[in-house]
């Protein structure tokens, strides 16, 4: 695979990913959307068969990686580092533009949901027009969720443990199941396997905090969110953002470690 193949791969593939993954997040999310409140389980098989969907499309040019701890355990597994740069720069530019894409095909709703009082003023809402710049930037805004993770208890030790366990869980099944003939990526096999493990992490693991399991699937839409100019949008988390970036790749790691000492 040359170098403009692996990025074009990822950066389609990946913003595949993330506009039907957090598509599904805002379908479920935003008033006026007719999948409002669907619940965890729309959430759980929509990023499934959006793993599955990015798959397919962009495994032929780049193996679809997909994934900066995916790309971390197969340069660690094969002792091959020089395209890790190239396949990240993709797949952080692509879970921008899924991101970007999903606040345009969501735009009404968006503008819906953050201008209605009962999400963003009266009792009981969360007031952002009420708050200072350096109490909205600190937390997270009512609509943050869609584009990227959080936790439902914020502990720390927690957090990045739950994402380093539930990343070895889906980097293991890739390494021992999902990869291609060559073993640098996803197979058609693979494929439906790793959509399956996501939905089986969101369902098992999603619960404390919100299942990342990759970094530029958090952190790319993480920084669409604070740039885009949506009304009433509150803050991006960023005290929050290291986690779903740190322990993903440290679970990337440990997972290939694993594989190394137990199936190589």
């Amino acid at each position: 695979m040359s170098s403009s193949d692996i990025f074009i791969g990822e950066t389609i593939g990946t913003a595949v990913l993330i506009l039907l993954g957090g598509g599904v997040c805002a379908a479920v999310t935003l008033k006026a959307s007719k999948a409002r409140n669907a619940g965890w389980l729309a959430i759980s098989f929509g990023w499934g068969f959006a793993v599955l969907t990015a798959v397919y499309i962009s495994a032929p040019l780049s193996g679809a990686h997909l994934n900066p701890a995916v790309t971390l355990a197969l340069a660690i597994k094969d002792d091959a580092w020089g395209d890790v740069p190239t396949y990240w720069a993709g797949q952080l530019l692509g879970a921008m533009i899924g991101a970007a894409l999903v606040w345009l095909a969501y735009y009404g709703q968006f503008l819906a949901h953050l201008t209605d009082r009962e999400i963003v003023g009266g009792p009981g809402a969360q007031d952002t027009k009420s708050k200072s710049v350096e109490a909205q930037e600190s937390g997270a805004g009512p609509v943050l969720g869609i584009f990227s993770t959080g936790p439902e208890i914020r502990n720390v030790v927690q957090n990045l443990a739950t994402e380093i366990i539930g990343t070895v869980v889906l980097v293991l099944a890739i390494l021992t199941q999902g990869l291609n003939n060559n073993g640098d990526g996803l197979g058609p096999v693979g494929a439906l396997i790793t959509a399956l493990v996501v939905v089986s992490i969101g369902l098992s693991l999603g619960g404390p905090t919100g299942y990342a399991i990759n970094p530029a699937r958090d952190l790319g839409p993480r920084i669409v969110h604070a740039l885009l100019p949506l009304p009433n949008k509150g803050g991006s988390d960023w005290s929050y953002a290291w986690i779903p970036v740190a322990g993903p790749l440290i679970g990337g790691a440990i997972a290939a470690g694993i594989y190394e000492l137990a199936f190589a």
